[in-house]
């Protein structure tokens, strides 16, 4: 049967991502605005009828920006336009990984042991088993964690068991941006704040993180007792595989991103690919060779990923232009900014607005101008900010993606369910993160 006019679009769409990958990895000087931009473009534009609104919205903001910069900083723009080609490289090796991972056999042995225990050992294996999946896969842990909730609902209906674990889901995943070295609240928080080290931001957030679900536990409601169900132990062995191919990513990124100088964006984009293509090296060596996975439905994440990154550059030029490259705040002033931004990003959220666009906006217009010692500060309150809006809003992905698989509208589980422990976490981490701004500048 000869292919169809949208089979055809969606190969040259995939295509044009792979392009966009390799133009990522190995692209030198201008090849990453000059060829990996405009693949990036043409793969959207070919795909502009499966766009979301805001990714629409996104779009046109970019062509009016880059528009004005062509007036007026045309350097600006090839910057901007490189910056764009780097970050869609990233998230194309990122749901590269997810989609072959996707395809093991250990994943549902791992999703379906997070469902066994007492009631508080079964909230905390959902939103440790949904964070730990959330490192490699990114949202698609949220999809194979709510399809087993789904099951679970579709057994016995809507109880107490099953709101609990949507908010384990939710919270778990939230917890990922925090700290996850594969995760784009960690690189567009490093790309955007100089000086930043990522093993220093990791150290530090990973126990507000952990804080942050082990909290959750008393944001819950009753559950009445129920048997305790056993099999937790079963899924050790796909656990210690997965935590196997997390460990040799995250060893890879921080090597090449330390020892050879590479911006930390591109270090995470070939530490996913080597492993990617491991993954397909060890399938064709036993017998079991796969194609590789299409990647021409990925047009909004191209869009919104790579349209917030040309944008966030550009922020960034502009701040140092009209502020002066001299500009200082007074010191007073960074504390109390250090703690809005964690809520400046959750209130975006609230209103529909996706945490990679105010994300790169705040990294783009801030980073260049904080004090470099205390760097540590914004860091926190950027990747903290991010994992709350993504747990705590009602427009985030995952959020309507619970929606979709239990019926639980999105702004019930937003307002009711999460709003107390997330107003909590975000005057924590404010707290938190003003401080160490304060002890630093």
């Amino acid at each position: 049967m000869p292919p169809t006019d949208s089979q055809t679009l969606s190969s040259l769409r995939s295509l044009l991502a792979y392009l966009t990958l390799l133009v990522g990895m190995f692209g030198t000087g201008h090849l990453p605005a000059a060829i990996g931009a405009p693949a990036v473009l043409l793969a959207i534009a070919l795909g502009w009828s499966d766009l979301r609104f805001i990714a629409r919205l996104l779009l046109s903001t970019v062509a009016f920006s880059a528009v004005i910069a062509l007036m007026y900083a045309p350097s600006a723009l090839v910057e901007a336009a490189a910056n764009m080609a780097r970050l869609a490289a990233l998230v194309v090796a990122v749901m590269l990984l997810s989609a072959m991972l996707g395809r093991s056999r250990d994943l549902h042995q791992i999703s379906a042991a997070l469902f066994t225990g007492s009631a508080t050992s079964r909230y905390g294996r959902i939103a440790a088993g949904t964070g730990f999946l959330g490192v490699p896969l990114n949202f698609g842990a949220v999809s194979v964690v709510g399809t087993l909730l789904q099951r679970e609902m579709q057994q016995h209906g809507d109880t107490p068991l099953s709101r609990n674990a949507t908010r384990a889901i939710l919270r778990g995943f939230g917890a990922t941006p925090f700290c996850s070295p594969l995760s784009l609240s960690v690189v567009i928080t490093l790309t955007f704040v100089p000086g930043l080290v990522g093993w220093q931001l990791i150290a530090l957030s990973l126990p507000v993180a952990v804080s942050y679900v082990v909290v959750g536990l008393l944001f819950r409601e009753p559950e009445p007792p129920l048997p305790s169900r056993p099999g937790g132990n079963a899924a050790r062995g796909p656990m210690l595989r997965f935590a196997a191919c997390i460990a040799a990513i995250c060893i890879g990124a921080f090597a090449l991103s330390d020892w050879s100088g590479m911006s930390y964006a591109k270090a995470v984009t070939i530490s996913c690919a080597a492993m990617v293509a491991g993954g397909l090296l060890l399938q064709a060596l036993r017998g079991a060779a796969a194609p590789l996975p299409a990647m021409g439905s990925i047009g909004n994440e191209l869009a919104i990923m790579g349209g917030s990154a040309f944008l966030g550059a550009l922020a960034s030029t502009l701040a140092l232009h009209l502020l002066g490259v001299g500009f200082d705040f007074p010191g007073w002033a960074y504390p109390g900014i250090a703690f809005l931004v964690p809520w400046l990003m959750f209130l975006g959220g609230m209103a529909g607005f996706n945490p990679i666009v105010i994300g790169t906006l705040l990294g783009g217009v801030l980073g260049p101008i904080w004090p470099p010692a205390a760097v540590l500060g914004l860091g926190l309150a950027m990747v903290s900010g991010w994992g709350l809006t993504v747990a705590g809003t009602p427009y985030s992905a995952n959020s309507l993606l619970i929606e979709r698989l239990t019926g639980y509208d999105a702004r019930m589980i937003a307002v009711r369910w999460n709003l107390p422990l997330s107003a909590l976490a975000l005057t924590v981490i404010g707290l938190l993160a003003a401080t160490i701004t304060y002890a630093l500048t």
